[in-house]
């Protein structure tokens, strides 16, 4: 049977399976022509040497992150995870808060900085997050899906909506995973999360407003990741329970 909370949970997730899937409004698609335009500006070497650094960086946080997450929770309520998760949620974005206005405070130096450390902060979120919802990072096509929920949250609408669809039964999309994360896209990964941040983060490297601004940039992007990886994360465990009969029909 299930309960108020999860049938609660449930709607939320429908919510967000809506927004993730409609259509791109006419100032989405108009930005993202604009940024893809200027984009074509650069040259290739820089992208090539862009990609590589953030492919490296990531890397870095995603095998070393495992070592210092919990195991995974069991046989939980989702109410009670997700109380957990929210908590966990609460300090992840007290912390990112406070790193974005240090180096938002600091100038360009401290600005640039900021792009490594908070990328840790938020891998090492997800991370936390999937242990909770009872799933174990140490599996490598775990942390493909931990690489998805990230880009789901930090991409344009265009892109998000065919990484919400890679993601769509992922117990069975995940069966095809090639055991390499090399595999992975580097390029759109990281030049829609570049993309993302860019105005942001240049008004974080300005002086007087740096500080302020690296507060408020941060604080919504751990509030934004958390809310997604919630949902990503629910919408596997009510997957699952549809597929053994779990949930009523007027539920699926």
């Amino acid at each position: 049977m299930i309960n108020s909370y999860d049938m609660l949970a449930l709607q939320e997730l429908k919510v967000w399976q809506y927004k993730m899937l409609r259509k791109p409004s006419f100032f989405n698609n108009l930005s993202k022509k604009m940024q893809t335009k200027v984009n074509s500006w650069i040259p290739e070497k820089v992208h090539n040497a862009i990609t590589a650094t953030i492919k490296q960086m990531v890397r870095g946080v995603l095998f070393g992150a495992k070592y210092i997450t919990s195991q995974p929770l069991q046989n939980t309520s989702l109410k009670l995870r997700e109380e957990m998760v929210r908590k966990k949620i609460d300090i992840y974005r007290k912390t990112a808060a406070v790193e974005g206005g240090i180096t938002g405070a600091g100038g360009i130096l401290l600005g640039l900085a900021d792009f490594p450390v908070l990328l840790g902060i938020k891998i090492k979120l997800l991370f936390d997050i999937a242990a909770i919802y009872g799933f174990d990072v140490d599996d490598y096509k775990e942390r493909v899906y931990i690489l998805h929920i990230f880009e789901l949250a930090f991409s344009s609408h265009i892109f998000r909506k065919e990484v919400y669809q890679e993601m769509e039964n992922w117990e069975i999309k995940q069966k095809d995973l090639r055991e390499d994360i090399n595999q992975f896209d580097w390029r759109n990964f990281q030049q829609e999360y570049r993309d993302y941040l860019d105005i942001a983060k240049m008004a974080q490297m300005i002086p007087i407003i740096g500080a302020p601004v690296g507060v408020i940039v941060n604080n919504r992007q751990i509030k934004k990741l958390g809310n997604t990886a919630m949902n990503a994360y629910r919408m596997r465990l009510f997957d699952a329970a549809k597929s053994i009969n779990k949930l009523p029909p007027s539920f699926l």
